[in-house]
């Protein structure tokens, strides 16, 4: 089976974006977002790369 990179459904806390990504990486969701928010606070990217992200990012029934 691919690996595909997917939004979550279950566990998710707006979007689901930082979920699947830990998902596809196999680390915990709390890692990803503390890099998310880093992303946030020291070069400002991190809101724009999250809503793109969102956008783009399919859920993972949609995939199936």
């Amino acid at each position: 089976m691919k690996k595909r990179l997917y939004k979550i459904e279950k566990g998710k806390k707006i979007f689901g974006v930082c979920g699947g990504i830990a998902e596809y990486f196999d680390i915990d969701p709390t890692v990803v977002r503390l890099i998310w928010v880093l992303l946030v606070f020291c070069l400002g990217t991190g809101i724009l790369a999250y809503l793109v992200a969102a956008l783009i990012m399919p859920y993972k029934n949609e995939i199936d």
